[in-house]
């Protein structure tokens, strides 16, 4: 059934564009704009012109999954296979299934929603220019990773990302920005390197790159030990990149650093990577190699579900300075474990509900990050604990419905039942119950308990980070001092809250100061004032513009969940039934 009937070429030239198109808009982005087009401010134009260009790629997205064939979703459509370097057989082969359709429509609308935000609220740094040639090129190799059917092209595509994200940290990031930069470069590519011989290997012992060729052979024309050895060389790539632990410790810092648009790139889009490509390449390429390392994934799993919530949790007690970024951050490595534990299982159970805990991160992390940012702007920091001070910051009293919204972003990732977070970790941890034949069910059902206590972790950190940042904090000392005291202390804090930061300036929707910004009178007023605890600017149109749409989707994938899982499960029998429908 399609909802609309779209010809084969007409799909095929919207996947082709949904992938060249932002790489183009890149290219223009740089060019000198023509003379009807700069307007009064360069910077805007251009910004607008990365507005224009993801918006263009979203609606070509949202035709081609109106055009999809979700009868079929287990059939590679909207296909397109060109020659390009017939001496090794490899071909620029496009496609689209039910497992890849969901990635590349949650790719367009966070890339979209990120230059619309960054529109409004450009980060600080150099040239928007290349700002918006940077975050398009990123979505260009994003959008080819999720689309490409060959080996080496994945590669390439998986590649492209890495230069792009390189520089949106170290020039428009924040504090130890250079440092975070350079850790994730460097961990990227040293994993990068081991999976291209691990391609290459199964590439020369199969006699093609063609993904979809095999997976229909299942790993029939690969013996068990080039199984192994290509497992391990794919999966450290990837697991880098997903992050798994211990692999993972690039992240926290790079999420730190990054912008807010870096940061909800990243955490949305750039992880889903990792493990898309588990999914696509190792389970059905290799599964003898696969059910050999799938205890040692779901162990290493399970860890980082525990080690993230445990380093979340320190990060949260009063008085350790955690930055909230740090601790979303940290968040992600347990989220992503539920992904890797759901795959390690190699059942249909397991597989769809990391694919939809995929989703599910994307939509909800992506939003947390936007928030979190928005907190930062405000408060000129993302210290928890001058967050939850005395002075406080009690964003249900000072912002409400920004208060509101994070409240609801923070237990939509821990889980609760009706929203998107839900769905995806029940699943790996039913696929964990009952795991693939040939797999250990007493180990995984350990890995299933251990994962279980990770959920009531998540929740506890959680629900901390609401109640203090959220409802504010009064320490015992702040509740004995006298009044004069009390407001001499507001006024310190909001004065060290208002002080510029390296990333960002704060300031609300028209370009000025945030409510609480500039200076504060001075005498008795100025005490009064602080004593009383001055409001922020609560959510702005553009922020609502871009937050809407990712808080609507959590809520609908929660309550519906059988739109994703009906394209994701049929394509998932056939790649786990070595392409056999």
């Amino acid at each position: 059934m399609t909802v609309i009937d779209i010809s084969a070429s007409v799909m095929q030239f919207l996947l082709a564009f949904v992938v060249v198109a932002p790489l183009l808009g890149a290219v223009a982005a740089l060019l000198p704009a023509p003379p009807g087009l700069k307007g009064k401010n360069p910077d805007q134009a251009v910004l607008r012109h990365g507005v224009t260009v993801t918006g263009a790629v979203l609606i070509a997205t949202i035709v081609l999954a109106v055009g999809f064939d979700h009868d079929h979703p287990a059939t590679m459509q909207a296909t397109t296979d060109i020659s390009w370097i017939p001496a090794l057989d490899v071909r620029i082969q496009l496609g689209i299934d039910g497992i890849s359709l969901p990635l590349l429509l949650l790719t367009a609308l966070l890339t979209f929603l990120c230059a619309l935000y960054s529109y409004s609220k450009p980060p600080a740094g150099p040239s928007p220019k290349a700002f918006v040639a940077l975050v398009l090129v990123l979505e260009s190799g994003t959008l080819a990773t999720f689309a490409v059917l060959d080996l080496l092209l994945f590669f390439l595509a998986f590649e492209m990302v890495l230069i792009p994200m390189y520089f949106l940290i170290a020039r428009w990031g924040g504090g130890q920005r250079q440092a975070a930069a350079w850790k994730f470069i460097l961990y990227t590519l040293l994993g990068s390197v081991v999976m291209l011989l691990g391609i290459l290997l199964i590439g020369l012992k199969s006699g093609t790159f063609d993904m979809v060729a095999l997976a229909t052979d299942n790993g029939r024309g690969l013996t068990t030990s080039v199984q192994v050895i290509a497992v391990l060389a794919i999966g450290v790539g990837l697991a880098v990149k997903t992050p798994m632990w211990p692999l993972h410790s690039w992240l926290p810092d790079a999420h730190t650093a990054a912008p807010t648009v870096g940061s909800v790139l990243l955490a949305g889009v750039l992880l889903k990577m990792g493990t898309y490509g588990f999914v696509r390449i190792l389970l059905p390429i290799a599964p003898d190699g696969m059910r050999t390392f799938s205890p040692y994934l779901a162990a290493f799993a399970v860890v980082g579900i525990v080690y993230g919530s445990l380093a979340c949790l320190a990060l949260a007690r009063t008085g350790a300075k955690g930055d909230l970024k740090r601790l979303i951050a940290y968040s992600s490595v347990g989220h992503m474990g539920f992904v890797l534990l759901g795959i390690a299982t190699m059942t249909p159970t397991g597989v769809n509900g990391a694919l939809f805990a995929n989703i599910a991160h994307g939509l909800i992390t992506g939003l947390l990050f936007f928030l979190v940012g928005a907190v930062k702007d405000r408060y000129g920091t993302a210290d928890l604990d001058t967050l939850a001070g005395a002075t406080g910051a009690a964003l249900y009293g000072r912002a409400p419905r920004l208060g509101a919204l994070l409240a609801f972003a923070a237990i939509a990732s821990l889980g609760l039942p009706g929203l998107a977070g839900f769905w995806g970790e029940m699943l790996t941890l039913f696929g964990a119950y009952s795991p693939a034949e040939g797999l250990s069910r007493p180990a995984f059902r350990t890995f299933m308990a251990i994962g279980a206590f990770g959920t009531l972790l998540t929740a506890a950190y959680m629900l901390i980070v609401v109640r203090r940042v959220c409802m504010g904090e009064h320490t015992p000392h702040s509740r004995l001092s006298p009044p004069d005291d009390r407001a001499e202390q507001a006024a310190d804090t909001t004065k060290a809250a208002d002080a510029p930061q390296a990333e960002d300036t704060p300031q609300a929707a028209d370009g000025t100061k945030a409510a609480d910004g500039g200076p504060q009178p001075s005498g008795a007023a100025g005490t009064r004032s602080a004593a009383t605890t001055p409001q922020l600017a609560d959510i702005q149109t553009y922020e609502a513009a871009a937050w809407t749409p990712l808080a609507a989707l959590t809520v609908l994938a929660g309550l519906w969940p059988a739109v994703l899982l009906g394209l994701t499960d049929p394509a998932v029998q056939k790649l786990l039934a070595g392409g056999k429908s």
